[in-house]
């Protein structure tokens, strides 16, 4: 096992991510939700597309470009009105039971539940993951180094990372920021990149 590369996929990944759209929804969710709920499908989401980015190495700067941007804008898009859905309900009180207690009654609808939650979570994550910085500095490492086990170690490990801060600090954000700015500022921060992405792909 290569250590020296996994430190490298983890600390570029880790860098590349912490500004990024997808730590900013995972904030949003983790705001709404029980972090360990949303932690299991941001995790799931992540580790989807290290094997995607690992496996598909530097292929994807062989794909034509502009189909390929005019995919990843309708996929910026359609993560903005995902996490508009999320204004549907308001976040819990953040004196609820800790994550790894049951709550105390029934939750409406179901909607608060692991299944939905880590659902929704992963949905999301995965959307917005899509043409993402990371993804393609994944794609080059593995491409470069011919290991795709320790990129895809390091850098699930770097996702993983910067997910948990995101959704643990989400939850004391309501305490400044109320939850609905939140989710409108992450889907503004989609829908301005999906239009972006789609001016690029039609003037390209």
């Amino acid at each position: 096992m290569n250590f020296a590369l996994i430190g490298t996929a983890f600390g570029v990944v880790f860098v590349a991510e912490l500004p990024d759209k997808t730590a900013l929804a995972s904030l949003a969710l983790g705001a709404r939700y029980r972090p360990g709920y949303v932690f299991a499908g941001v995790a799931a989401a992540f580790a989807a597309h290290v094997v995607l980015a690992v496996t598909a190495g530097g292929l994807l700067g062989l794909l034509p470009r502009r189909p390929v941007e005019a995919v990843v804008a309708a996929l910026f898009a359609l993560g903005a009105v995902f996490l508009l859905r999320q204004r549907e309900e308001e976040p819990a009180p953040l004196d609820q039971p800790p994550p790894d207690q049951p709550p105390a009654g029934p939750t409406p609808a179901g909607r608060s539940g692991f299944w939905p939650v880590a659902t929704r979570s992963f949905v999301v994550l995965f959307v917005a993951e899509f043409g993402d910085l990371t993804q393609i500095a994944m794609a080059n490492l593995a491409a470069r180094y011919h290991d795709p086990l320790a990129v895809g170690i390091g850098a699930v490990l770097g996702l993983w990372a910067v997910a948990g801060l995101a959704i643990t600090g989400g939850r004391q954000l309501l305490r400044l920021i109320p939850y609905r700015w939140i989710t409108r500022i992450a889907a503004a921060v989609m829908a301005v990149l999906a239009v972006v992405t789609l001016i690029s792909a039609i003037a390209g």
